[in-house]
């Protein structure tokens, strides 16, 4: 799994970070990161997802240049 913890007090739309939650406990797909669970400790909101091998897709994106058609083919799947 992978742990990603936020802090709430930073967050100026606490709102939009349930919503999101919900959103993603409820849509699962083989394709993308599922969500597992998810925590509130404190000030701090602990969600549980799957582990995805490579680390954070935005560190591929600055790392990895792709073709137009590549970059088609993955938000297809």
């Amino acid at each position: 799994v992978a742990i990603k913890q936020m802090s709430l007090h930073k967050q100026p739309q606490k709102e939009l970070i349930v919503n999101d939650l919900l959103v993603v406990r409820d849509n699962k797909h083989p394709n993308i990161v599922n969500y597992l669970d998810s925590y509130l400790l404190g000030d701090k909101l602990w969600i549980i997802m799957e582990y995805m091998d490579g680390g954070p897709l935005s560190s591929v994106i600055k790392e990895v240049h792709m073709s137009e058609g590549d970059m088609a083919a993955i938000c297809r799947e």
